[in-house]
């Protein structure tokens, strides 16, 4: 592929593997993420390619990691505005939420989490990921208490109940399913935090 960064060896950076593979996905669906095609993509061979992710469960798993890493950055970004705790909720369920159906972000969620079962690796790191996202709103849902702009709540758990409903939202979105669109998502996401984080009586 023209224009594929190198490195001065001659190798492919990694980071430009990753890229090609998530933009892969969302072009043509997860289906069309091999390492030939990957390699074909890139102008360079499968071995090469196996050489640095040494199975498909392991560039998928790096992709999503690298995708990840990104919304971390982002998180900690709104966790930082000053901005309203509901404004900054509201930031938050934009952000998780898949962007449509060719979300290849998503699209790796599902397919990783059907592998896990069967890969302690890939269920540990996808655990991580999620221990990051569980970890972020909760500092948003505890500095919305301290503030008085949400009421005092089991904030744990408060946050893993929302996370489990955007996840089953996120799913619906990503399979394309009628009602799963992501204004509708959105919607029903909103109204689910706001039935779901109490606001101070008064």
């Amino acid at each position: 592929m023209a224009g594929a960064a190198r490195r001065r060896d001659g190798h492919i950076a990694q980071e430009r593997m990753l890229e090609e593979a998530m933009a892969l996905i969302a072009e043509h669906g997860l289906a069309a993420l091999t390492m030939s095609a990957l390699a074909e993509r890139l102008d360079t061979s499968g071995g090469h390619i196996l050489y640095y992710f040494g199975s498909k469960d392991r560039l998928l798993l790096e992709a999503l990691r690298w995708s990840e890493s990104d919304l971390a950055g982002e998180r900690r970004l709104l966790l930082g505005r000053r901005t309203t705790a509901e404004r900054k909720l509201d930031q938050f369920l934009e952000l998780y939420l898949p962007r449509g159906p060719r979300d290849p972000r998503w699209m790796l969620w599902i397919e990783l989490w059907a592998r896990t079962a069967a890969n302690d690796d890939l269920r540990q790191a996808q655990e991580e990921m999620d221990r990051g996202w569980q970890r972020d709103l909760e500092t948003l849902l505890a500095r919305g208490v301290e503030r008085a702009r949400f009421a005092p709540m089991d904030i744990p758990v408060h946050a893993s109940q929302l996370l489990a409903l955007l996840d089953g939202l996120s799913t619906r979105v990503v399979l394309g399913q009628p009602d799963g669109d992501r204004g509708r998502a959105l919607a029903a996401a909103r109204s689910a935090a706001a039935l779901l984080i109490p606001r101070p009586a008064g």
